[in-house]
């Protein structure tokens, strides 16, 4: 049954009727009914009712400080204020998908690391297809209803929309936290005109913890939840395009050549509360768990092209994983003299 309301135009007075944007089975609860059967794990609501200035600041703080790096995107105008990706905005649904496999990597310097995170299927083709099967159900249940979705593909600040729907909380590594799956989780948002009662932001729960900050090797985290990406091995062994990695990353390395997992593995949280995915698209590739060095720092296009279909690691180009292999045995052999 649609709903209708009266509202008076300020100027004239007159009293107009207008179609209000909800419809049968789109309250919070049937929305997150719809989430979860889906497969998310988690799902919340953030209602987008005013400008949040703090985040801004802190944003606009960072780039100041060219802690972005290359990253030119994270200061696209658009990332600061939700309502110039989607004007009629009205509501956040944000979702956690955890992606956490227990394999182990083997022990040995011959062994190259990549992140957990891109061992299986590539995290946005998995994603994509659930909300895009949300977006089109909300779509669908009224002409009038909007809804685009994302995850980690826009100019989105996911971390901050995903603590004020309550899914977590951003932590001193920048990584979300859950109490459920600690940080082994992706996440993903669908912004819609529709207005949808919302949850309360998760509290932080780090403490006084500051194990992430003093494992990385690079000193990548400058303070509590603020990350240098100049200093991060993620970002070096990702996005960086350079055909060398800068003196004061390269020797750090520690077998990392496609993301970085330290922060995050050494997280009590992680330690206590991974839990085994149960999507079978995120279990390792053949190979994803423990590559040789020296085979990477070798590999031709055609064989990167055969060992990483359908992989996040496709964004690390051949020479890229060429490089940051080699960056590795020259930092063990120059480790050894």
């Amino acid at each position: 049954m649609t709903e209708w309301c009266k509202i008076e135009e300020p100027e004239s007075g007159q009293i107009k009727i207008r179609q209000m944007n909800r419809s049968p089975g789109t309250n919070t609860t049937e929305v997150k009914k719809k989430a979860l059967e889906l497969g998310f794990h988690k799902v919340g609501i953030a209602a987008v009712d005013r400008e949040d200035v703090t985040q801004t600041q802190r944003l606009q703080a960072w780039l100041a400080l060219g802690y972005g790096a290359d990253m030119e995107w994270m200061a696209n105008p658009k990332r600061q204020d939700i309502r110039q990706v989607m004007p009629e905005v009205q509501t956040i649904i944000s979702v956690a998908l955890n992606y956490y496999t227990p394999q182990k990597r083997p022990e040995g310097t011959e062994y190259a690391k990549i992140s957990r995170y891109a061992w299986g299927r590539d995290y946005h083709k998995v994603m994509h297809k659930k909300l895009k099967t949300l977006t089109t159900w909300l779509q669908g249940l009224h002409e009038g209803i909007q809804a685009r979705y994302y995850a980690d593909t826009g100019p989105v600040q996911d971390k901050v929309w995903a603590q004020k729907a309550g899914i977590g909380w951003i932590a001193k590594n920048g990584n979300v936290i859950t109490r459920e799956y600690g940080s082994w989780v992706f996440l993903g948002e669908v912004l819609t005109n529709l207005q949808l009662e919302s949850d309360r932001p998760h509290t932080e729960h780090c403490g006084s913890c500051t194990r992430c900050m003093e494992a990385c090797p690079t000193g990548a985290i400058t303070d509590p939840f603020v990350v240098d990406a100049n200093r991060c091995i993620a970002y070096h062994t990702i996005e960086n395009r350079d055909e060398e990695l800068p003196e004061t990353v390269a020797p750090h390395l520690q077998g990392w050549v496609a993301g970085c997992d330290i922060c995050q593995e050494v997280c009590p949280w992680n330690q206590r509360f991974a839990k085994e995915t149960d999507v079978a698209e995120f279990e390792p590739y053949a190979g994803n768990v423990a590559p040789k060095l020296v085979e990477l720092a070798q590999i031709s296009d055609q064989e990167w092209d055969r060992q990483f279909p359908a992989s996040a690691l496709r964004r690390i180009k051949p020479d890229m994983l060429r490089r940051n292999a080699r960056a590795n045995l020259n930092a063990f052999h120059q480790g050894k003299e």
